[in-house]
């Protein structure tokens, strides 16, 4: 949705996408949002709660079953094992994404690396489907005014532009971008912390080869998960950021990581977003293109899939 700041400010229901990498901000938002009357979809919880909760089960009990005492009171339906995930702890989905390499160190083969990563591409594409009925729902059964989606920081990567419309289409696309002179603190910060992550098929086999070579080692099984997923972070950022800003130029408003962490209380992102559809439009101004007058109207909400 395109807007000029009138018609921002008359938007009865306002529904936003938040739109970047993982550390810029979107859930912290989405946090502070969600204590004044936003309905908080998280495209992570969706995934991990409908999409991937039965794989991610099945993993589970495929790992009690190789210890001889559970496998026996799983048998025998004397124990249930249940997937607890919460929006703001996602470690069941991370944990089924899991990394590549050695197998000792809790890695895993390219093979099954391959087809978890394809399974989760799948979740995503179908939970953000789902954006326009919850958008319908958060208001006509939760009884909430505004919605927000905080989408995964591997949304530029699917290679689906029907999802980039149909977003568009339905919320006001917020895109955090890192400044140049943060850079390095971000990916410092994931290094840091390695956890898994998406990566593009044709990505991937370029950065395994890559990696391989640098280090000196010739299979898969003998990279250190962590290591490589802290080598391959810098790469996979930067490689983001121009996907990021082809989503953002014809379709959303950019701000930056720095603006969302001054921001702190609603108004404080309302007024946000004002800047950054004033900026929009004065470099529109400035590039000869006519500035917006108002709003795209929302396409109707589908019915319910849950």
């Amino acid at each position: 949705m395109h807007f000029d700041i009138d018609g921002f400010r008359n938007w009865q229901h306002r529904s936003i996408t938040l739109l970047g990498m993982s550390g810029v901000g979107k859930t912290y938002l989405s946090a502070l949002l969600r204590r004044n009357d936003w309905f908080h979809y998280s495209g992570d919880y969706r995934i991990g709660t409908r999409y991937l909760d039965e794989p991610i089960l099945d993993l589970i009990k495929s790992k009690a079953m190789a210890v001889p005492f559970l496998r026996e009171l799983l048998r025998r339906d004397w124990i249930a094992i249940h997937n607890k995930i919460e929006v703001d702890d996602l470690g069941p989905v991370l944990s089924f994404v899991g990394q590549l390499g050695d197998p000792d160190k809790n890695g895993l083969s390219l093979q099954e690396f391959n087809r978890r990563q394809a399974m989760y591409r799948q979740a995503e594409i179908q939970a953000m489907r789902d954006v326009p009925a919850f958008i319908d729902k958060a208001r006509r059964i939760y009884g909430y005014s505004h919605f927000v989606n905080d989408v995964g920081g591997s949304l530029c990567e699917l290679e689906e532009p029907a999802i980039i419309d149909l977003l568009a289409r339905h919320t006001l696309i917020l895109y955090i971008r890192v400044p140049q002179q943060d850079e390095i603190k971000l990916i410092r910060r994931a290094q840091a912390d390695p956890k898994p992550l998406y990566f593009r098929p044709a990505f991937l086999k370029s950065a395994v080869k890559d990696y391989l070579g640098e280090r000196g080692l010739t299979y898969v099984a003998d990279i250190d998960p962590d290591d490589f997923t802290r080598w391959v972070f810098p790469r996979l950022f930067h490689s983001r950021v121009p996907r990021y800003e082809a989503i953002a130029r014809p379709h959303g408003y950019v701000v930056e990581s720095t603006e969302v962490a001054a921001v702190r209380d609603e108004q404080d992102f309302l007024a946000l977003i004002e800047t950054a559809i004033a900026r929009k439009a004065a470099a529109g101004a400035s590039a000869g293109y006519p500035a917006s007058t108002g709003t795209t109207p929302p396409a109707p909400a589908p019915q319910d899939t849950d």
